[in-house]
């Protein structure tokens, strides 16, 4: 069972991440999603400026911390990369519930750097919610099949997964070593120092258009600081698979967003796909 104070930041997680997203879709049509997760980590790292004295600790800065850190920074800024491409090019009622599967590489990836072993409902609690997903696609009536995975959208949130997935294990193993707020500080300064290479080595133009873009910029930055911290939160707290595998309620919130604000088609469906991953949720809280 997980306290109250718990289910309110998973709560503000499963919310905000599909906010940004999003902000992040309607955004990719006047910026690069280099340009977009640059500048989401530069207001995040000023904003982290005050609070370094308060909770960065020099003695749990060694080598194995900024070997953590750094490796996590990559593959969440690669990773992040890779989910502002395919919403830009993909509907977000489609690749919102694919990260379901993001919580199958979480349970790995804490079975291998964490030895978190899962119990038999938290299993069968992840079953239901990949069946969910299943659905979701047959709601587009395109079955997952090789062709499905060969659109390009599907392959960028799958890397994207893959990157996210293994960083999780890797932000649990620094929070254990360290502290909530010093993995959250550290994870905005490494995001801006990877972002800002990938954008010098892709030569992108980072000049901002309008007051209004800089405006949804900062909005991004909120939702996403929002739910990175509650993130680690919940990860201070909970078995990464499990907590992995119930940030996948926020699906309910972008098949909604999706319909509302992009238009997207067969909302009831994929809404009926999305409860079936509710009860894959309830067998983890309670197992």
């Amino acid at each position: 069972m997980i306290n109250i104070i718990t289910v309110f930041f998973l709560i503000i997680r499963i919310v905000s991440n599909p906010i940004a997203n999003l902000f992040q879709k309607k955004l990719t049509n006047q910026l690069s999603s280099f340009t977009i997760n640059f500048y989401t980590y530069l207001i995040l790292s000023i904003f982290c400026i005050p609070f370094i004295c308060s909770y960065v600790k020099l003695e749990f800065i060694n080598s194995n911390f900024i070997s953590l850190v750094l490796l996590a920074g990559f593959m969440c800024a690669l990773g992040t990369v890779c989910t502002i491409k395919a919403v830009n090019i993909g509907e977000l009622s489609v690749l919102g519930p694919i990260n379901a599967y993001k919580s199958v590489i979480g349970l790995i990836a804490a079975l291998i750097f964490l030895k978190e072993i899962p119990s038999f409902g938290a299993i069968t609690g992840m079953v239901f919610i990949i069946i969910g997903s299943k659905y979701i696609f047959d709601a587009e009536e395109k079955k997952f099949s090789i062709n499905f995975i060969k659109r390009r959208d599907i392959q960028l949130r799958f890397f994207s997964l893959i990157l996210t997935g293994i960083e999780a294990a890797i932000l649990k193993k620094i929070i254990l070593i360290s502290s909530v707020e010093m993995c959250f500080i550290f994870w905005c300064f490494m995001g801006l120092f990877w972002t800002g290479i990938f954008v010098i080595i892709a030569k992108k133009n980072i000049q901002l258009k309008s007051y209004n873009v800089f405006f949804i910029l900062l909005l991004i930055a909120f939702c996403l600081g929002l739910m990175q911290f509650s993130t680690n939160f919940v990860f201070e707290r909970m078995n990464v698979g499990y907590a992995l595998a119930l940030f996948q309620l926020s699906s309910i919130i972008t098949v909604f967003l999706g319909y509302k604000f992009c238009k997207e088609k067969n909302i009831l469906r994929k809404l009926f796909a999305t409860l079936i991953m509710v009860l894959g949720s309830v067998l983890i809280i309670f197992s």
